[in-house]
């Protein structure tokens, strides 16, 4: 994409000045190791900056993302899905989920205020 033109793939604006393989990771859904096959699948070396590439070349990675991987919309979905399932079977981790509770074995006495909220205070715990 010469000039300043956006790179736009799978709905999300491109950083145009960081290089390939860092610039696909901020799609939902690729990281690094995917980033850096994508590069190699589609033959774009990996130092190229992303607004160095043409419009072919961009089209060529669209085109691979599209076809090999679940991103965005899709990958969205598709985890809101499994969480949903989960909790309608009733295992341990959709209760977790139905809970609003750390899912993954974490302690809850102390820490998992991310997942709990603020604290509530306690009626009559004062001395």
């Amino acid at each position: 994409m010469k000039g300043n033109n956006v790179a736009r793939i799978a709905g999300v604006n491109i950083p145009t000045g960081k290089r390939v393989p860092i610039a696909l990771t901020y799609i939902t859904g690729i990281g690094r190791t995917t980033a850096e096959e994508i590069c190699s699948a589609v033959k774009i070396d990996a130092t190229r900056r992303v607004n160095e590439l043409s419009d072919a070349e961009v089209l060529a990675i669209r085109e691979h993302i599209d076809a090999n991987c679940s991103v965005e919309g899709d990958l969205r979905r598709e985890v809101q899905m499994n969480i949903k399932r989960m909790m309608d079977m009733g295992s341990y981790r959709g209760l977790r989920h139905r809970r609003n509770l750390p899912v993954r074995g974490q302690r809850t006495s102390t820490n998992a205020r991310t997942r709990k909220g603020p604290a509530r205070a306690i009626a009559g715990k004062k001395k």
